[in-house]
Parts: structure tokens; C-alpha cells; sequence
């Protein structure tokens, strides 16, 4: 498969009259044509700014420090905004945020607010801006006569599926959803989730999509990303994750969710707080809550190393005392 997406030591800080926030901090991943990937971890581990970051989309008080985002090998991060708005934003990367749910203008229809996408990024009519979001409403399981509603008049799961549909207007490469099943009950996110993975089959498309429900990611993703504080824990093909978890924080995450199949188990919990990213503990962030730490753990930043073919962790132990797992 041909790499879409390249992250290289991408380090983005916020400043506050504090200090400087430390939210992305020396991550790297790639991500191949047609290939979804999950970015999991606790809220504010750095999920949704590495997002922010491949669209150039950050507040004005972010600042990237390093590296490089590489779409088909050429450095977004080098571009200036208007090239980015013009070249890559919706075009090339699209996303559908957050707070999807309140996106939307209320005081637009649907239909109009994705026709604005489309006119705002390509040269077309009206017209076929207007035919085009019909049909996109259509594939996305929105039923056409519903084109001039407001976004008052759809449930929560439609309006997530609108978003889809206006993140989908310009036939982006790259589709970022960040939490898309935020604020839905399970029957929705099962619908949302299977539409997802059905637009993504049929139209090809590379994906992340950010999330702390292991079971979304699980679901939807081909590789996942644990992160933690900033950092990367572990990465791998999402099969390996679940089945083989390697960093003492993956284990934690998947030993706290819940199995409906299998021996009955307590649920184990990770103990303490995540660290305040204005002044993170030293050597490996997550020292200060893993059973497993020692010395160096405390002073030493782990490497993120490759323990066999496709698979990175972020510890010191896991070579030297894999008994710990």
C-alpha cells in the first residue's frame, strides 16, 4: 500500500500565561490509502490537536515547534494559510469535529450549509453544488426530501450524519472524525458506526478516527494509536492491540472495559490522575500511575521502539522484563 499521510516528530505546544502546554509532543505515525486508523486514549492526551495539526485548523496560541506533516510527501506545515484553504482543507483533509452536534448553523438548511462547502472549494454551479448534496445526503442514509430541513429538525444522529455527508462534499482523500459518536445512544452509534465503515469501503477512503471508547475504535479501525499525555504509548494493527497489548497503559485501558463473552473478572482500574502537560513528570510520562516503574522509568523518556514487525511501544520494561505482562 502507498503512504497518504506521514507525521514526523510533530511537537505542538499551547501557551498560557502559565507556561507552555506540552499537548503533542514528538508523535509520529503514518496512515496508507484506503486505511483507517484509530488515535485512542484518555481526554486530553493530545487526540484532537494532532487532528487539528494535519489541517493547520490549531487556535492562535498553538505553536508547532517540530516536525513535519507530509501528504503524498509534500509538508502541509510549510504552506501558507491560503494554500492550505485552497489546496488541502476539505479538498484533500476533511473532518468532521467534535461538537458536531452544534456544527451546524440553525439558521441555514442542510442542503445549503453543504452547497457552501462545495462553492467555497470548487468551481461549480450552484446547481450541481445543490444535486450534489442531495445525493450526498442520500448515501449517507438521510433521505432527500429532508434537504431543507434545519438542523432543529434532525436527531442527534442525523445531524452526525449530515456532518459526514459535508465532510464528504469536495471527495476528500483523508476523513478525520473526531468522537463521532459522542452524545448517542448505542443503537446510533451502531447505525453511525456502520455507515462509517460502509462510505469508507465504497468511496475508498483513509481515515482517523479519534476516540476513548476502545470499542468505536475497535469496531471501525485497521490500526490503532494508544496515546498518553502527549505521547505515543503503543501502535500497531488494532487485532494486535486488543489481543496483545504490550505498554502497562494499554493493558490498563482494555483490562478496564468490560467483556460479554469469557470468565467473569473484576475490572481492573488504573490508578492516580493523568499529569498536568503545563510541568509533565520526568522520563516516562506515565511513571507516576504504572505498577510496573523503576528507576530509569523515572528519569529516562522511553524510545518508541519497534518490539517486532508493525508494532511500537513507548517502555522500558517490555524487552527487559516482559514477565510483567
Amino acid at each position: 500500500m502507498t503512504k497518504l499521510l506521514e507525521v514526523r516528530d510533530l511537537k505542538m505546544y499551547y501557551s498560557t500565561m502559565r507556561g507552555d502546554v506540552k499537548a503533542v509532543d514528538d508523535v509520529s505515525f503514518a496512515i496508507e490509502k484506503g486505511e483507517s486508523l484509530g488515535l485512542a486514549g484518555e481526554s486530553g492526551c493530545g487526540k484532537t490537536s494532532v487532528a487539528l495539526a494535519l489541517m493547520k485548523l490549531y487556535p492562535s496560541n498553538a505553536k508547532i515547534l517540530s516536525g513535519e506533516v507530509l501528504l503524498d510527501g509534500v509538508d502541509i506545515l510549510k504552506m501558507s494559510d491560503e494554500e492550505i484553504r485552497r489546496e488541502v482543507r476539505w479538498r484533500r483533509i476533511s473532518m468532521v469535529p467534535q461538537a458536531a452536534m452544534t456544527a451546524l448553523n440553525p439558521v441555514f438548511t442542510i442542503k445549503d450549509q453543504i452547497v457552501e462547502a462545495i462553492l467555497t472549494h470548487e468551481d461549480v454551479s450552484e446547481k450541481e453544488a445543490g444535486e450534489r448534496a442531495v445525493e450526498l445526503l442520500r448515501r449517507v442514509g438521510i433521505d432527500p426530501s429532508r434537504a431543507s430541513n434545519y438542523p432543529h429538525e434532525f436527531s442527534g444522529g442525523m445531524k452526525q450524519r449530515a456532518m459526514m455527508a459535508m465532510a464528504l462534499s469536495c471527495n476528500p482523500d483523508l476523513v478525520i472524525a473526531d468522537e463521532p459518536t459522542t452524545a448517542l445512544d448505542v443503537i446510533v452509534q451502531a447505525q453511525v458506526l456502520k455507515e462509517i465503515k460502509k462510505l469508507q469501503k465504497e468511496l475508498g477512503l483513509s481515515m482517523i478516527l479519534i476516540s476513548h471508547d476502545l470499542s468505536v475504535v475497535a469496531e471501525t479501525c485497521d490500526k490503532t494509536i494508544i496515546m498518553y499525555a502527549g505521547n505515543i504509548a503503543e501502535d500497531s494493527t488494532t487485532l494486535e492491540i486488543f489481543r496483545h497489548p504490550l505498554h502497562p497503559y494499554s493493558i490498563g485501558l482494555i483490562g478496564a472495559f468490560p467483556k460479554l463473552t469469557g470468565e467473569r473478572k473484576r475490572l481492573e482500574s488504573i490508578k492516580g490522575n493523568p499529569p498536568n502537560l503545563l510541568n509533565p513528570p520526568p522520563g516516562c510520562r506515565f511513571h507516576p500511575r504504572c505498577p510496573y516503574a523503576k528507576d530509569v522509568c523515572k528519569v529516562v523518556p522511553p524510545p518508541l521502539q519497534e518490539t517486532h514487525i508493525g508494532h511500537r511501544v513507548a517502555c522500558h520494561m517490555v524487552n527487559r522484563h516482559p514477565e510483567y505482562r
